[in-house]
């Protein structure tokens, strides 16, 4: 045996000290090979809609139902099945409207806390004793367990168990145990759960999402190119802190940054009453929900909207005119503005402003900050930088996220691989060298990290710099489109400026080759291996479909965001690979938590098999089956380096 074998297993035998120890760690791995696999979610483009985000990953995108139906069927009515669901999902709302109309509370403790019982059960049984006894809650652990492990129906156990369930309702536990079980069973009946991208913007709460997911149990995050607007706004980039404010402002969710992170907007509130107190602002009306937003703010609204926006088109210039190998001179728009003529030159035609009302911009230098917007986004900076809850929030993106990820055999990106339109992988330079495929995710995502992490000035600004080019560069995987018309939506009438052509990967998605290609460039093959997919809108109204190549590709963004769902038809698309197969489910608009509870509705959810195994999978099929496998081999071989007189057991004489 080589020296490097034997003294990694020497330090592997203070783990395992016997032949015993080793052989049963052996035993009890590879059981745990045999059991079925975890169940996945995953979802996308969640776009601060709290709601309907909780609801489906409270309903596991209706596995929830799936294992109440197969573990009750025909035995329960579909509306105690239903009652019985709603309490999984939201069980303190659930029991404050029980104990208000059940006239008899103990039997309706004693019926729901054995189905609860059932249903766990049924949860539990593809995990090990050890991780269940890990998922407990604390106060009830004990409890929880003896109710799981005992039998019933058993004589010599039934008295046991009922005395158990009599006993916590008699010492006033029960609604804790009932609201205990929901929660076991949610987390038992998903395993892992991904966030494929886009988790900020547009709607109001990210930050509750961001929080939920900060808690779950199991959660990776692809990087959507919103989410890198922001992670490039909590490092300081200038750029992203202006649209991350304008698209706040837009949608009315100032209040967002100003009373969830505590950002000071009243430097930019200033400023824009000096220069726009008098400007109609018209091109910066916002798309408010009237339920949801004081309408007495809007005028202000607008002119801080314009504002940062000024802003915000002066930096990207900085930027584009510093990286000339971004190649996206055509987007320097603010020097091509005749003032005079009222006109902006885009592409070589000239094109009428909606708005003319430009005071802070020097004509001579039309990208340089005035005096006072320095000042403001000086203030703006620091705000970002040192807002304690934001960061904690953008470190949990850092260490839960990536660009893209590899598990279990899928392909999970938010936006694109770059390609050019015969199919090939697109080059795309980054700081002197050119990368594709693989290796551009890569590198734009070290230089991401570079940009929050590194203490080193150049290459801090390098990572900054890298961070404005994901959200917005025409060769960003996230992005995926030819420019971003922002300047063009605001000031010029003309839709035809508007238009956003897309990569060509969006047009060979059912090129079988191209997605080989794809999968095999990121060390995926086979007909089992899958891209999931988010960042695009599948408009299903018009009969587009998610499912691309026959299976291999699935989009996965449907619409969870409002302001796509007029543009989708649906509220989202989520999907589910259990131990069975992938399932794909489109889901209807969710109403309220109110109504959930009340009337029991749920979202309505339509699911499409997308693909079914041909043998069950179990954890050996798995990331995590091949790392208990090589764990397997180290183990054997530790055994072997006993038997032969290699290693000598540590056995303790006390």
């Amino acid at each position: 045996m080589e020296k490097q074998d034997l003294r990694y297993l020497k330090s592997l035998s203070n783990q395992y000290p016997t032949v015993a120890a080793a052989a049963t760690e052996i035993i009890n791995l590879q059981a745990i090979l045999s059991l079925p696999k975890g169940t996945e979610h995953f979802i996308t483009d969640i776009h601060g809609e709290y709601d309907q985000f909780l609801h489906v990953l409270k309903n596991g995108s209706g596995a929830i139902k799936r294992k109440i139906e197969d573990e009750f069927g025909n035995a329960i009515s579909v509306a105690e099945k239903k009652a019985m669901a709603t309490l999984i999902y939201y069980p303190e709302q659930k029991m404050e409207q029980v104990l208000k109309t059940e006239e008899n509370i103990e039997d309706w403790y004693k019926v729901s806390l054995y189905r609860l019982i059932r249903i766990c059960k049924s949860a539990s049984s593809k995990y090990t004793r050890s991780k269940v006894r890990k998922a407990l809650p604390k106060d009830f652990a004990y409890v929880i367990e003896e109710l799981l492990t005992g039998r019933p129906d058993l004589s010599d156990q039934e008295a046991y168990y009922n005395e158990i369930i009599h006993s916590v309702i008699g010492t006033g536990r029960a609604a804790e145990l009932v609201i205990a079980f929901c929660n076991l069973i949610r987390r038992l009946v998903v395993d892992h759960l991904h966030v494929v991208g886009d988790i900020f913007d547009r709607g109001p709460y990210p930050n509750l999402v961001m929080d939920t997911l900060m808690a779950y149990h199991s959660v990776d995050i692809q990087w959507g190119n919103h989410d890198v607007m922001w992670m490039g706004a909590a490092a300081g980039n200038q750029a992203c802190i202006c649209n991350v404010i304008r698209i706040s402002a837009k949608y009315g969710n100032l209040n967002l940054l100003e009373d969830s992170y505590g950002i000071n907007l009243v430097p930019l509130a200033r400023l824009a009453m000096n220069y726009y107190d008098k400007d109609p602002c018209e091109c910066f009306k916002l798309d408010y929900r009237e339920d949801e937003y004081d309408v007495r703010d809007a005028m202000l609204d607008e002119k801080m909207h314009k504002a940062i926006a000024i802003i915000q088109f002066k930096l990207e210039g900085q930027l584009i005119k510093s990286h000339p190998e971004y190649k996206m001179d055509e987007r320097l728009l603010l020097d091509k503005i005749d003032i005079k003529q009222g006109t902006v030159t885009v592409e070589g035609v000239n094109y009428p402003l909606r708005d003319t009302a430009f005071p802070t911009i020097d004509w001579e230098n039309p990208y340089a900050l005035s005096p006072e917007e320095a000042d403001v986004m000086e203030r703006l900076t620091m705000a970002f930088i040192n807002c304690e809850k934001l960061q904690r929030q953008i470190r949990f993106l850092f260490t839960q996220g990536s660009l893209y990820k590899v598990y279990n055999g899928n392909l999970l990106y938010h936006g694109c691989v770059p390609l050019n339109e015969d199919g090939t992988f697109a080059r795309v330079e980054v700081f002197g060298k050119t990368y594709a495929g693989k290796e551009l995710y890569d590198v734009l995502e070290h230089y991401a990290r570079k940009g929050y992490y590194s203490i080193d000035l150049e290459e801090k600004k390098k990572g900054l710099d890298t961070l404005w080019f994901i959200w917005e560069n025409q060769n960003s995987p996230v992005f995926g489109k030819d420019k971003m018309t922002t300047f063009e939506r605001y000031f010029i009438a003309d839709k035809k400026t508007h238009e956003e052509p897309k990569n060509p990967y969006y047009r060979l998605l059912d090129r079988e080759d191209i997605v080989n290609a794809i999968l095999e460039e990121f060390g995926l093959s086979g007909s089992e291996a899958h891209i999931i997919n988010g960042h695009i809108p599948v408009e299903a109204k018009r009969g587009e479909s998610p499912i691309k190549c026959n299976g291999k590709l699935l989009i996965i963004d449907g619409g969870f965001s409002k302001a796509y769902q007029t543009k989708t038809g649906i509220a989202g698309y989520t999907l589910v690979y259990n131990s069975y197969g992938l399932l794909l489910a489109a889901h209807e608009p969710f109403e309220s938590v109110d109504k959930a509870v009340q009337e029991g509705s749920d979202i309505v959810s339509h699911t499409v098999l997308v693909q079914h195994v041909v043998r069950r999978k179990t954890v050996a099929d798995t990331d995590v089956g091949n790392a208990l496998k090589e764990t397997i081999k180290d183990l054997e071989a530790l055994l072997c380096a006993y038997r032969e007189g290699e290693l000598i057991e540590k056995i303790n004489m006390d």
